[in-house]
């Protein structure tokens, strides 16, 4: 079967695209020829001889919204011209004109338009009226790609929610949570440093885009100022980031620790006592996984997607996301539970790699190349 993806990256350090490189290292290593239409390719991926990169390049727009565009074009430049070598085309939500035999829904704009975390919401001016016309557009675009798929895969039970509101039929889309990979996360040997030196209680760990309001730390900031004694170590750029100001506002910046761009993600999880990831709007959240993997818990709210397969025997789950006194309730009593009980937490940190077994990348890519045949089987790529 000759295979095309398409999707911008395919980059371990990006949720949609680590997911995609998943899929085809799995459909290489099983004999199929995987041509990778994206701008960015891990480059330990394409030394595979059953895989192909067809850059698209876009070089330097001013926007976002024509960077997309301009990709979207390119790629189906492509994909007309070869449509009759492919067997099984993979696409992610909008990101080409051709329609696609699978499309991956990793995000639905719709939904995020409607959410309250939504960046149009907290900026005013020519900023904010560019940030709804960009996710309006991509909402239009993306219904369209959607209901001119075979399938459509959502890659949480939220999602499947999200696309059904937006009307693409049930009868159309399957389920397949996204996996973690568990060699790469795994729980702290006895010998792994504290993750704060300078912490005398638990070290929380956050990790996220801090440009916008959607990984939602300011109220994790807000929950922190009732919690003393717990530090926070946050992971992300944090050039034009509010947080840092806010931290300083509100008497915090001995205990947030904002550690930039971060590589060694893992480690800082290891040594975590537990993640928080309360996001305004999450369709998943490989954090949440990766930090299940690592032997650490997770404190999150009920709208991300991951929530829906996470135990209370390794997780915190806030009905609402904007409530920072639950959210402090919560790493008040993992705070009180690591003082009394050393045990329970470590009992917590077996379950946690425990439920992450059950979502490993392999389970995930056989659910993926499951279908691919199935459409191969019974279908020719790029009739729709």
């Amino acid at each position: 079967m000759h295979l095309a993806i398409v999707t911008h990256r395919l980059v371990r350090g990006d949720g949609q695209g680590r997911v995609n490189l998943e899929i085809a290292r799995a459909a290489a290593a099983h004999g199929h020829i995987v041509s990778l239409v994206a701008s960015e390719v891990d480059r330990d991926l394409i030394k595979h001889p059953h895989i192909h990169w067809i850059p698209i390049h876009v070089g330097q727009l001013p926007t976002e919204l024509i960077r997309n565009q301009v990709f979207a074009w390119k790629s189906n430049r492509w994909l007309t011209t070869y449509c009759n070598t492919l067997d099984c085309v993979i696409s992610n939500g909008c990101i080409t004109w051709t329609p696609a035999d699978i499309n991956i829904a990793h995000f639905v704009h719709s939904a995020w338009l409607r959410s309250s975390g939504h960046t149009a919401y907290s900026h005013s001016g020519a900023y904010g009226w560019y940030q709804w016309i960009y996710t309006w557009l991509n909402a239009v675009w993306e219904r369209r790609a959607y209901r001119q798929a075979k399938t459509v895969v959502a890659v949480s039970d939220a999602v499947r929610r999200d696309l059904e509101a937006a009307g693409i039929p049930p009868s159309s889309i399957v389920t397949i949570p996204n996996g973690v990979d568990l060699d790469e996360f795994q729980p702290s040997p006895v010998d792994t440093p504290k993750a704060s030196p300078s912490a005398t209680g638990p070290v929380g760990l956050f990790v996220g885009d801090l440009r916008t309001r959607r990984k939602n730390l300011d109220t994790v900031l807000r929950a922190l100022q009732d919690v003393p004694d717990f530090h926070l170590l946050v992971a992300g750029d944090k050039s034009d980031s509010p947080y840092p100001a806010l931290a300083s506002t509100l008497g915090l910046s001995d205990r947030v620790h904002f550690l930039g761009y971060a590589q060694n993600i893992p480690a800082l999880m290891r040594a975590a006592d537990v993640c928080i990831c309360p996001s305004r709007y999450e369709p998943f959240s490989l954090v949440a996984f990766e930090s299940l993997a690592s032997g650490t818990p997770v404190i999150t709210s009920r709208n991300v997607g991951a929530a829906r397969y996470l135990s209370p025997e390794c997780a915190w789950i806030i009905d609402d996301p904007e409530d920072h006194v639950s959210l402090a309730a919560a790493v008040k009593e993992l705070a009180e539970k690591t003082r009394q009980d050393p045990s329970r937490i470590a009992s917590m940190r077996g379950a946690a790699r425990q439920q992450a077994e059950n979502y490993s990348f392999t389970r995930m890519t056989e659910r993926y190349l499951h279908l691919m045949e199935n459409q191969y089987a019974t279908n020719d790529a790029c009739s729709a």
